[in-house]
C-alpha cells in the first residue's frame, strides 16, 4: 500500500512540476483546471488497476496509463512543443525521481516511516523552490533562444528514464541493490543537466555582455557624431555670421537702387542657408538626443517617416544611460521591422512625456504576426534575437516601471510608465 501512495504523491507531483515548466497557450486557471482535472482521472486508474491488477502490473503498465495520457495533455496545452516538450516532461520525472530517492534512502537508512514522510516534505519543498525561483525563469529563455540541440538532451533524459524506471526493478529503499544504482544514476543525471543549464547560463551572459557592450559602444558613437554635428554647424553659422554683414551691404544697396523685389528674395536664400545649419535637438540630455538623432538619421536613410514628439525634463528619474538603453533597444527593433516593409508603409511614430510621470510609447507597423508569451513579451522568431526585449525588461525591474507590447492593425507599440 505504502508503493502505491508514494506513485500518487508522485503523479500529483509531477503533474505539477510540468504545469511550472510549461508555456501555457490558455489561461492559467484554464491550464490548471486541464491537468488537475486530467490528474484526477489518471490517479482514478492507478487504483484502479493496483486493486485489480497488483503493483507489479501498475508498475509495468504505469507509462501507458499515466505519463503517455499526461504527454499528450501538455502537448494540446503548450505553447511549445516537439522535443522541447518532451524534455520539459523528462525533467519533471528527474526532479520527482530526485525526490522518491533521497527520501528512499532516509527510510533505508534509518528505517522510520515518519522519517522518510518528513525527507519527502522537505525534498519537495527544496526543488520546487529551486524551479520556482532560478530554473523555471532560465528555462523559459531556454525556450526561446535553444531552436536546435533538443533531441539530443531528450536522448539522454530518454535513457536515464528507461533505465530508473524498467532496468532496473525495484523502489529506493526496499532492495540494496536499487536503493545503491538509481540515486546514483540519478545524480550522474543531475551533473548532466546542471553542465547543460551552467553551458546555456554562461553563453546567455556573454550574449547580453557582448549586446551590452555594442549599446555602449553605439552610446559612444552617437556622442561623437552628435558633437562632429554641433562643431560643424557652430563653424558653418561663425563663417555666416562673418559673411553677414557683406550680405547686409548687398541688402542696403539693393534697396537703395530701389530694387526691394531682389533684395527680399536674397533675404530668403540668406534665411535658409541660416535655416539649413541649425541643429535639430530633440531633448536637453545629451546622450538621449544622441541617441534619438542616430537612429532618426538612420531612418531617414531607410526612408522611413518618422512622427517623433518628445518632452523629456532636464533632470531624468532614472539614469541617463539606461534611459538611453531603452530606447536604442526598441528604435532598433522598430528600425528592423520597417525595413521589410514597402517603402509607403514605412514609419516610427514616438510620443514621449514626462507628466505626470515618465511614459514613452514607441510604434511601427509590423508585417509579420508577433507572438507573445504568458508573461506578455514578444517571443523572438530567430534564435539570437530577443536581446532588445530582455535589456528593457531588466529596466523596467530595476526601476519598477510597468512595461506592456501589443500588436493591433499591423501595429506594434511598446509602452513604458515609469
Amino acid at each position: 500500500m505504502l508503493d502505491l501512495y508514494v506513485m500518487l504523491y508522485m503523479t500529483v507531483l509531477g503533474t505539477t512540476m510540468v504545469l511550472l515548466f510549461m508555456d501555457s497557450r490558455f489561461p492559467q486557471w484554464v491550464s490548471a483546471l486541464a491537468v488537475y482535472g486530467t490528474t484526477a482521472l489518471l490517479i482514478a486508474a492507478v487504483i484502479f488497476l493496483y486493486d485489480a491488477c497488483g503493483i507489479d502490473t501498475l508498475l509495468r503498465y504505469y507509462t501507458l496509463i499515466v505519463h503517455l495520457p499526461a504527454l499528450l495533455l501538455f502537448f494540446y496545452l503548450s505553447r511549445y512543443r516537439g522535443w522541447r516538450l518532451i524534455f520539459q516532461f523528462l525533467s519533471s520525472i528527474l526532479f520527482c525521481s530526485l525526490i522518491q530517492h533521497g527520501a528512499g534512502l532516509v527510510y533505508y537508512l534509518s528505517g522510520h516511516l515518519q522519517a522518510m514522510l518528513l525527507a519527502y516534505l522537505i525534498f519537495t519543498t527544496v526543488i520546487l523552490i529551486f524551479l520556482i525561483h532560478f530554473l523555471r525563469p532560465l528555462f523559459f529563455r531556454m525556450l526561446l533562444e535553444l531552436h536546435h540541440g533538443w533531441w539530443l538532451l531528450c536522448l539522454v533524459m530518454t535513457a536515464y528514464y528507461v533505465i530508473i524506471i524498467y532496468l532496473i526493478p525495484g523502489y529506493v529503499g526496499d532492495a540494496l541493490s536499487s536503493t545503491i544504482i538509481k540515486p546514483a544514476i540519478s545524480f550522474l543525471m543531475v551533473g548532466f543537466y546542471s553542465v547543460t543549464i551552467f553551458f546555456f547560463s554562461s553563453t546567455q551572459k556573454e550574449m547580453e555582455n557582448r549586446h551590452a557592450a555594442q549599446m555602449f559602444m553605439f552610446q559612444l558613437s552617437a556622442l561623437q557624431s552628435r558633437m562632429e554635428a554641433v562643431n560643424a554647424a557652430e563653424k558653418s553659422i561663425r563663417i555666416e555670421r562673418h559673411d553677414l554683414r557683406h550680405r547686409l551691404q548687398a541688402v542696403r544697396e539693393l534697396v537703395n537702387r530701389g530694387e526691394s523685389k531682389v533684395a527680399l528674395d536674397f533675404l530668403d536664400i540668406t534665411q535658409k542657408r541660416l535655416d539649413d545649419q541649425q541643429i535639430v535637438r530633440w531633448c536637453k540630455p545629451p546622450v538621449l538626443d544622441a541617441i534619438f538623432t542616430s537612429y532618426f538619421d538612420q531612418a531617414k536613410r531607410e526612408d522611413i517617416q518618422i512622427d517623433a514628439q518628445i518632452a523629456l525634463p532636464d533632470s531624468l528619474p532614472v539614469n541617463e544611460g539606461d534611459l538611453a538603453v531603452v530606447f536604442a533597444n526598441a528604435l532598433e527593433n522598430a528600425l528592423h521591422a520597417c525595413t521589410k516593409l514597402p517603402q509607403e508603409q514605412r514609419e516610427i511614430r514616438c510620443k514621449v512625456i514626462s507628466i505626470p510621470s515618465l511614459m514613452f510609447e514607441l510604434s511601427n507597423p509590423c508585417a509579420e504576426n508577433v507572438q507573445f508569451d504568458s508573461h506578455g513579451l514578444p517571443i523572438p522568431a530567430r534564435s539570437g534575437h530577443g536581446l532588445g526585449t530582455r535589456s528593457i525588461l531588466a529596466f523596467c525591474q530595476k526601476y519598477g516601471a510597468t512595461c506592456s507590447y501589443t500588436l493591433q492593425d499591423n501595429w506594434f507599440s511598446l509602452r513604458i510608465i515609469l
